[in-house]
């Protein structure tokens, strides 16, 4: 029986918040979509204010997102404008997402220190580099990892050609 109580509450306050829109019920409903937002961005879906300015890959390994603010400090992913000076800040959100550095022309980001925090206690942020040994040849893949939960601190080479950003994290150059 009270099982059954919870699962109506649960659906009359599901329902409530949408159809009786309020501070508190509106509030509960956008972090439960920037929460999702976060694991799985998608052109034009919303971004949470947190991530203002931040850059993504999205699965099909071709469209670069940003997340920019709209009307009355709402924000959404974007599509970015090609080519696009380096971004210092990245979103990975699970699947490893492939950037150029700048060994390659029009990087998505630069080279130097930066800083992998993880968005949730189990994820494990990564990084694979290759970078260019001379014209034609890469060097062999250089792989950097944290602990769960725990922010890495990294160097992206010189003459960075790719990296591979994995895990749910937030990358950002120092």
């Amino acid at each position: 029986m009270t099982w059954s109580r919870t699962l109506v509450s649960a659906v009359v306050v599901a329902v409530g918040a949408v159809l009786v829109p309020g501070v508190v019920q509106a509030d509960v409903v956008q972090a439960d979509v920037v929460q999702a937002d976060v694991m799985t961005p998608e052109l034009d879906a919303p971004c949470s204010v947190d991530l203002g300015g931040v850059m993504t890959l999205l699965p099909d390994e071709q469209t670069y997102v940003i997340c920019q603010e709209e009307m009355f400090a709402r924000y959404v992913w974007r599509a970015a404008p090609v080519p696009f000076e380096p971004n210092s800040t990245w979103l990975s959100y699970g699947p490893a997402i492939t950037l150029h550095g700048q060994g390659m022309r029009n990087p998505n980001l630069s080279s130097g220190q930066w800083t992998a925090t993880p968005l949730d206690p189990e994820t494990v942020c990564r990084v694979q580099q290759e970078t260019v040994v001379e014209a034609g040849v890469l060097s062999a893949p250089k792989v950097f990892q944290g602990d769960p939960g725990q922010p890495l601190s990294v160097e992206m080479l010189p003459q960075l050609f790719y990296a591979q950003l994995s895990g749910h994290c937030l990358w950002t150059e120092d």
